[in-house]
């Protein structure tokens, strides 16, 4: 499967955006997939996944509640709904996706740019 991330863009302080990652390939329903994100000098974390059913997704303790993970496998794609933003949710966002339990497909990135 291949990836491609899009709708990054600059936003305020509380406000929104919704990321869409769009895959390649026949098989997307059969994936688990999910966001990462990497700040300025640090580290690649994770952010959001979501199983192939949609049935289940996970998020990291900094995201819960504001953001929303979704997949449509109709249309190959995958979403991250981001509400009430803050400065330090800037970032270059990437969609991944699991292959035998590991993060080994990835998109390109989208930039974040939340201003206060």
């Amino acid at each position: 499967v291949q990836l491609q991330a899009s709708g990054g863009g600059l936003v305020q302080a509380g406000g929104s955006l919704r990321l869409s990652c769009a895959a390649s390939g026949r098989t997307f329903s059969s994936y688990v997939v999910g966001w990462f994100r990497q700040a300025p000098g640090k580290e690649r974390e994770f952010v959001a996944s979501i199983t192939w059913s949609g049935g289940s997704t996970s998020y990291a303790d900094s995201v819960k509640g504001r953001f929303t993970i979704t997949r449509d496998n109709a249309k190959n794609t995958m979403y991250l709904q981001m509400n009430s933003l803050k400065p330090e949710d800037t970032a270059v966002y990437y969609c991944a996706a699991q292959v035998g339990g590991r993060w080994t497909r990835w998109g390109q990135g989208t930039l974040v740019t939340v201003s206060s």
